[in-house]
């Protein structure tokens, strides 16, 4: 059987301490549920599953944040639930799962979805807070250090490895930077997130822009940043923005399709997941796109638009550079430098915008990816059907 996505959608994205700040994650992404079955009109009973990827499961996104959404929404209790984390691509993964589900014929109807409260629940809090009360010696035992070589894995220093490697500056990086903003900014004036976007009521109106778009952006500003690390290039200017969303993609396969007389946006074309070097960390979705390309017998020039999750400039700049991918058609309304990256609800958020972006450019085929935690990739391969 063929996957299908019937529809995708997301929150605007909330800045740290912003307009979202005050909405419970189970909340958030409960909107976006509802909002799915609501724009599709589906039975929502007749809902498989729930997939959803969420990085930071503690706190308020603890204790099942996959059955807690569904207990948020209107879906019936009897709709099932699971919480997944694969780092930055976990609802990405949760659309692979949610993809296999229906290919396979165990399941016709599934929602992968993800969400991250990044003000709620602060980056990186699953390990701090057990380290801060004595508790254990963090997640990477002595041999694991060992045997990389190392005495932390970090995501920075990855990024910074990657400029390195790949030969990009402090000025590639922030030139970068800035045509994501201006992307952003050109694509929101022109109405380009409205079909994919829920709006959430907050203080008496509604939120459906994203907030971290600098409207006002300039390389002088952006020089002005110090970077994180001394003599580095990464600054929190060309690097992705702290977020608070949710994402989701209803996937169904074609007995749903004729069952409930659905229209898809586009079908799954191809995935594929990949692992590497863990240190490094970031530049696997180089290698695991040219894996994805030979499985799928798809050659770059077939791929009409690209979405490369910006977690830093040096990766969606590397990937373009190693892939001789065309610059014109990578993250064409801007990316997570100016639009936020909400670890675990990034992956469906990005298909979201893939699949609207191919209907609203007249597209047939794109391709997702972004790197994770621990050195994996994932790529999803779509093509557009209207």
């Amino acid at each position: 059987m063929e996957a299908y996505i019937v529809d995708a959608a997301r929150t605007a994205g909330g800045k740290r301490e912003g307009a979202l700040k005050n909405w419970h994650p189970a909340d958030l992404g409960a909107a976006v549920l509802n909002a799915l079955v609501e724009r599709t009109g589906v039975d929502p009973a007749a809902i498989d599953d729930v997939i959803v990827g969420c990085v930071g499961q503690i706190g308020e996104q603890s204790f099942h944040i996959g059955r807690n959404m569904v207990m948020a929404s209107k879906l019936p209790d009897s709709v099932p639930a699971v919480s997944i984390d694969r780092q930055c691509g976990s609802s990405q993964q949760s659309v692979h799962f949610a993809a296999q589900a229906v290919m396979s014929g165990t399941q016709d109807m599934v929602i992968a979805a993800g969400v991250e409260s990044m003000t709620r629940v602060p980056m990186g809090l699953p390990v701090i807070l057990p380290m801060q009360a004595g508790i254990g010696t963090g997640p990477w035992p002595q041999s694991i250090k060992d045997r990389h070589g190392v005495t932390e894995f970090t995501q920075f220093r990855g990024a910074e490895m990657m400029a390195k490697k790949y030969g990009f500056g402090r000025e590639d990086c922030d030139a970068f930077a800035l045509e994501s903003h201006r992307k952003a900014a050109a694509a929101t004036q022109a109405g380009a997130f409205e079909s994919e976007i829920v709006p959430l009521p907050v203080n008496g109106d509604m939120h459906r822009t994203d907030e971290g778009i600098r409207y006002d952006a300039s390389l002088e500003g952006l020089g002005g940043l110090k970077t994180l690390v001394p003599d580095g290039v990464i600054t929190a200017g060309n690097a992705s923005q702290i977020c608070d969303g949710a994402s989701g993609v209803l996937i169904v396969n074609e007995r749903a399709l004729k069952a409930h007389n659905l229209t898809p946006l586009a079908r799954i074309d191809h995935l594929t997941v990949t692992a590497g070097d863990p240190v490094i960390m970031l530049d696997e979705p180089i290698r695991a796109t040219r894996v994805a390309l030979d499985r799928s017998g798809r050659s770059m020039s077939e791929l009409d638009l690209y979405e490369v999750n910006e977690a830093f400039a040096p990766v969606p700049l590397a990937w373009l550079q190693q892939l001789e991918a065309d610059p014109l058609r990578l993250n064409v309304h801007g990316g997570a430098i100016a639009l936020g990256h909400p670890l675990g609800a990034s992956g469906a958020k990005l298909m979201a915008t893939l699949v609207h972006a191919l209907s609203r450019h007249g597209k047939r085929f794109g391709l997702q990816t972004m790197c994770e935690g621990g050195g994996i990739a994932n790529v999803t391969i779509v093509e557009a059907l209207n």
